[in-house]
């Protein structure tokens, strides 16, 4: 095992309309296990664009700020194809806490995508949980994860 997080560093985290309340309760979650949390939006379940608030939050995990992010959409594959964008993302979208892992063990995965749509909030706080406490296995897996980014 090589890469766990740095928990010492905020947890970046973003939402759109659709992610709106889970946002809050994983928020207050987090808090919950002391660990400092920079949201970047949305502020409220009006309608937004999901990239105004993917964006900043892959910025902020991508300058090396943030431990990790999380960000929430109705799919999760919006903000997942935004955050993908910046060169030095590696943001997975999770469904169940198999997925979770993997992303983890096989793409050391910086962000972790949320489909509030599609998944029950304590699924989602079990995936965020097996996310932040899985390390990355490097290996085989390493060589791989650095092929990724273009050139």
């Amino acid at each position: 095992m090589e890469n766990m997080f740095d928990l010492s560093r905020p947890v970046a985290i973003g939402c759109d309309h659709a992610g709106f309340e889970y946002k809050e309760a994983i928020k207050k979650w987090l808090n919950e296990k002391k660990l400092v949390v920079k949201d970047f939006g949305t502020s409220s379940p009006d309608s937004v664009d999901f990239p105004d608030f993917a964006h900043p939050t892959a910025s902020f995990v991508e300058s090396g700020e943030a431990a990790f992010g999380i960000l929430i959409c109705g799919s999760a594959n919006g903000v997942a194809m935004t955050a993908n964008k910046r060169q030095h993302i590696r943001a997975g979208i999770c469904w169940q806490n198999e997925v979770a892992k993997l992303i983890r063990l096989h793409n050391d995965a910086n962000m972790i995508c949320i489909p509030a749509r599609f998944v029950a909030l304590p699924l989602a706080t079990d995936m965020i949980e097996t996310f932040m406490t899985t390390a990355f296995e490097g290996g085989r897996h390493g060589r791989r994860v650095e092929k990724m980014a273009c050139m």
